[in-house]
């Protein structure tokens, strides 16, 4: 029995070992597919930039993503690859342990039908049991007999078992090796797509490095109208906790005047009747004061923060093409500019999607960033600037993936690039947070 317990155990592990390989399969298959899904959506941009006249910035850092999710890919490929001789090997190596096992098997069922046999006729096992020297010793020969029998049809159900798993797994290796070769032949298709993708940027910095004076010029002229941008963002967002807070303290105090006038008239009501009656009362305690709840702006914050990193992104299609904070230049040395939310390249003309269910709080139009709208999700505020148009007003209430706009288009380019930030708002404070944490990866 204890045999028997064994290899059923080892039959679990084996079924657990399996399980455990299909779900890191499943999860490099899950990332290969957003990788492709990413490479797609700049392979489109860049087919659109394909009739612009000179390369342009936003062109590159297409180009450096591709490379990217490029290289990203091939390695996704090598893990892919390297888990299939991992499981190719595991998997022979457990045809072979259960090969022995089954031989082993084999031979412990031979003796127990030779054994059967030799003890077949009903008489035997008769003899057998009443050969016993007590009832109680009967008994347990009895038992005996039913647990031999039982453990050979254990053992032989597990034979089959042990047989059928290793047919299994001879398949599986089969497959493995099919999917290690179309994997293979994936990750050669990319090398080679990274060697032509590499060429591009080459073509573009050479480019670049003719024109670097002026593009220099252009880049500093670009941060400085990012600054300014940034400046009036900002105040626009404190105009907005200002007037709330300005409308709050209104609130308040109307709510304790209005208190106050009603226990004015209590008092008076109090006396008229004190003096009608002449009679002596306790003096009426003033009630207590209700000021408005802000418990409804603390829910609807919790549930925005409950969807970092699950916000959908702010357009269909696009890529990021400059990141949150500090970043360099990708072809001059010790140049950076700094982004107080990111950069995403999208189709010209893309629609603008609110992030997340919230309020319109500011609609801006600003010289070199066209128009900018501010969405309030509690202490969350949502930006969406360089728009060439805007469908929605202050006060409107927007739904998560609602269209608030169309990005502005640059004469020359054939793609438009919306700039989003995202920012918390404390006290009387503003803090800028990186968007990508934010968004779906």
């Amino acid at each position: 029995m204890k045999s028997v317990s064994k290899y059923l155990v080892l039959f679990l592990a084996l079924i657990s070992l399996n399980l455990n390989a299909q779900n890191s399969s499943k999860k490099l298959r899950k990332e290969q597919d957003i990788l492709e899904q990413k490479l797609k959506n700049t392979q489109l941009l860049l087919t659109k930039t394909k009739g612009d006249k000179a390369a342009s910035l936003n062109e590159l850092q297409i180009i450096n993503n591709q490379v990217r999710f490029r290289e990203e890919l091939v390695r996704n490929f090598d893990r892919q690859v390297r888990g299939a001789d991992l499981s190719m090997r595991e998997k022979r190596e457990q045809i072979r342990e259960l090969n022995k096992k089954v031989e082993r098997l084999k031979k412990q069922y031979k003796k127990l039908v030779i054994y059967a046999y030799k003890h077949r006729s009903k008489f035997n096992k008769l003899m057998f049991i009443f050969s016993s020297d007590s009832y109680y010793e009967a008994l347990k020969r009895n038992k005996y007999l039913g647990k031999l029998a039982e453990i050979q049809k254990k053992q032989y159900l597990i034979i089959k078992q042990h047989q059928g798993l290793i047919n299994r797994e001879i398949d599986n290796v089969k497959i493995e090796k099919d999917n290690k070769l179309v994997v293979l032949g994936e990750k050669q298709k990319e090398r080679e797509a990274i060697l032509v993708d590499k060429r591009k940027q080459e073509l573009v910095y050479i480019q670049f490095k003719k024109e670097e004076a002026s593009l220099l010029a252009e880049m500093k002229q670009d941060q400085r109208r990012k600054e300014a941008i940034s400046r009036q963002i900002d105040a626009a967002i404190k105009r907005e906790i200002a007037a709330a807070e300005k409308k709050r303290k209104e609130e308040e105090a109307k709510a304790l005047a209005l208190a106050e006038q009603k226990a004015r008239e209590e008092e008076a009501r109090r006396k008229a009747e004190a003096k009608n009656t002449k009679t002596t009362k306790t003096p009426t305690p003033k009630p207590t004061v209700t000021l408005p709840s802000t418990n409804e702006a603390t829910l609807v914050g919790k549930s925005f923060e409950a969807n970092r990193g699950r916000l959908p992104w702010p357009v269909l299609k696009g890529t990021v093409t400059e990141n949150y904070g500090k970043n360099p230049h990708p072809t001059f040395e010790n140049v950076f500019t700094n982004n107080n939310g990111i950069d995403i390249s999208a189709f010209k003309n893309s629609a603008v999607r609110a992030v997340f269910e919230g309020e319109v709080t500011s609609v801006l139009n600003i010289p070199g960033a066209g128009k900018v709208v501010i969405l309030k999700h509690g202490n969350y505020r949502t930006v969406y600037s360089n728009l060439q148009t805007t469908s929605v007003s202050i006060g409107d209430k927007v739904t998560t993936k609602e269209n608030i706009g169309t990005l502005l288009v640059k004469e020359g380019n054939s793609l438009s690039v919306l700039h989003f930030e995202v920012h918390q708002v404390y006290g009387g404070n503003v803090q800028s947070l990186n968007p990508v944490i934010w968004i779906t990866r």
